[in-house]
């Protein structure tokens, strides 16, 4: 009779645990041995932001399954028949001899576990950048539920008045919110012109003003000099001067622990992290890597590509498991697909930005299209925000970004399917989307950007975005900016430097306007902007343009 196969898994919280459980489903006999340095097993770290604010109220809801129970050693042994050797760091893997060496942390006694086939779901470790006095009581990183608790515990002691968060990237946003709600003064310091850099720069500042709205301060293109304090963190100095702290929060991005399989001679991609196939093989057969320790392949453009996402990892160790076990299971890559929480924003993307698609050469469209997430009349419609990136000669969908209060993931996950299966705006502005007023409009958000991408491509809309028209305003380009609203929505708000005349008056006032200028028309959404183009052009106007997204997606300085 053979011996049950041994499994070792390195890596004990997204992907490992979803490898070691997949493998006892489709081999019940088989030996499997989860190795974690750490001391919880299989929590939500994404929860951790939520756990911080107090919306998640115990420690054990981010460790438990749906049903409530703990996922603890205990729980892994008699329900998934899996063992667990935690607070146990895995230091050598010798490929040879198809063993681990260990370590248990408590009292550094050190064995070898034998394996037939070996996981690395060793993840990812934040980086802490090289700022001096980086050591002070007070700074932490937000990556695992020590550093949570540490956090919870300074808040409850009422003595984080002045919080500074380092680095404008997803964790650092999503940590904004929560110590806004605890009372904190938070001030958001980012190196890069932007923050979230996953986005346009016109979405992420749309995002920006939405944060200062809730009394957050933002500080783009502001690098970190230093810490202040004495033991503990009081100052943060910055090249805009010295911010109070009384903590700091760093964010600046992960990176991939790859240094156990870099030591055991495994291939290390061009992104830093782990190489591996579809199959999720190392360059060793009988290793796997899944998790925030291995690249993807970005489904765009066939590049490797580092985007360490707790749902990806979960996909990435049932992969794993299965073809480990003799299966046939690939993972095709990713598109960098995100959303998150800013207050009652949802921001979400998709695919490609425009920056980084015309950075790869693509001729790029580009549709912005504001609206109400479900019929408009419907108690709680809110506003979503959408942009489209097409490769304009292809017409095929690249990207998609959404912002605002309004259902934008379930959009951004029509996009991502979308882009997955190559589909052209064409096809995406007919797809059989439900519809029900309290769900969506009747032509759905994703729809009618798609078909603002269509006239576009087609010549029966020409835009232009507003950054490009604030740079016509800066230059004293002398062009005429036409608002088509009505004179109630034009003495609420307005934008610098525009002519009123109503879209129901234009056919009687068109001679009011110069034919020898450039016009560029605009309302709320741009709809009304776009019915006026059309009237223009008909009077004989040739140098007519629309704004795309209207005041909607202005992210320049309004009048009120």
């Amino acid at each position: 009779m053979s011996q049950p196969m041994k499994v070792v898994v390195i890596g004990g919280v997204a992907a490992g645990p979803k490898a070691a459980a997949k493998v006892v489903r489709l081999m019940p006999d088989a030996d499997v041995t989860i190795v974690e340095k750490g001391k919880l097993l299989s929590y939500a770290g994404c929860g951790l932001p939520y756990y911080v604010s107090g919306v998640v109220k115990e420690q054990a809801e981010l460790l438990c399954t749906p049903a409530g129970t703990v996922r603890d050693p205990v729980f892994f042994r008699k329900v998934k028949n899996v063992h667990v050797l935690s607070e146990t760091e895995a230091i050598e893997v010798d490929r040879a001899g198809k063993r681990v060496r260990v370590r248990a942390l408590g009292n550094g006694k050190e064995s070898w576990l034998d394996y037939d086939k070996l996981v690395l779901a060793t993840g990812g470790s934040p980086m802490v950048p090289p700022i001096p006095n980086v050591g002070l009581q007070g700074i932490f990183t937000l990556h695992g539920v020590h550093d949570a608790e540490g956090i919870r515990a300074v808040l409850a002691q009422g003595k984080a008045r002045d919080v500074v968060i380092v680095g404008g990237g997803l964790i650092g946003i999503e940590a904004t919110e929560a110590l806004v709600e605890k009372g904190c003064r938070v001030t958001v310091v980012e190196m890069l012109p932007q923050i979230l850099g996953i986005l346009d720069w016109e979405i992420a500042k749309l995002v920006e003003q939405h944060m200062e709205s809730h009394g957050v301060k933002v500080l783009t293109e502001t690098k970190v000099l230093s810490f202040e304090g004495d033991g503990h963190v009081t100052g943060v100095v910055s090249e805009q001067g010295s911010l109070p702290a009384d903590m700091v929060i760093l964010a600046v991005g992960v990176r991939p622990n790859v240094k156990l399989a870099r030591e055991a001679g495994l291939e290390i991609g061009p992104t830093g992290a782990i190489a591996v196939d579809p199959r999720m093989r190392t360059s060793d057969p009988d290793i796997y890597a899944a998790g925030d320790c291995v690249e993807s392949m970005d489904l765009v453009t066939g590049r490797p590509c580092y985007v360490p996402l707790g749902s990806t990892a979960n996909k990435q160790g049932r992969v794993a498991a299965v073809n480990l076990c003799g299966g046939q299971d690939t993972f095709p890559g990713v598109l960098g697909s995100t959303v998150c929480k800013v207050f009652d924003f949802c921001v979400g993307r998709t695919g490609l930005t425009e920056t980084a698609a015309k950075a790869l050469g693509y001729e790029t469209t580009v549709a912005m299209a504001p609206g109400p997430d479900r019929a408009h009349y419907m108690p709680g419609a809110a506003p979503l925000l959408l942009k489209l990136v097409v490769d304009a000669k292809a017409r095929r969908l690249l990207g998609a970004q959404a912002v605002g209060p309004g259902a934008g993931d379930k959009r951004i996950d029509v996009a991502a399917m979308a882009i997955a299966s190559g589909m052209t705006v064409d096809q995406l502005a007919n797809a059989d989307l439900c519809y029900a007023p309290p769900y969506a409009p009747a032509m759905d958000n994703i729809i009618t950007a798609a078909n603002v991408a269509r006239n576009k491509l087609d010549g029966r809309m020409v835009g232009v975005s507003a950054r490009e028209v604030h740079r016509m305003m800066e230059s004293g380009n002398g062009f005429v900016f036409l608002d088509v609203r009505s004179p109630a929505e034009h003495e609420k708000v307005r934008l610098p430097g525009a002519t009123l005349i109503p879209l129901g008056a234009l056919r009687e006032r068109v001679g009011e306007l110069p034919r020898d200028r450039e016009i560029v028309t605009f309302c709320k959404v741009s709809l009304r902007g776009y019915e006026a183009a059309l009237i223009l052009r008909a009077a004989g106007f040739e140098k007519v343009r629309m704004m795309d997204g209207g005041i909607a997606m202005w992210p320049y300085e309004k009048l009120t």
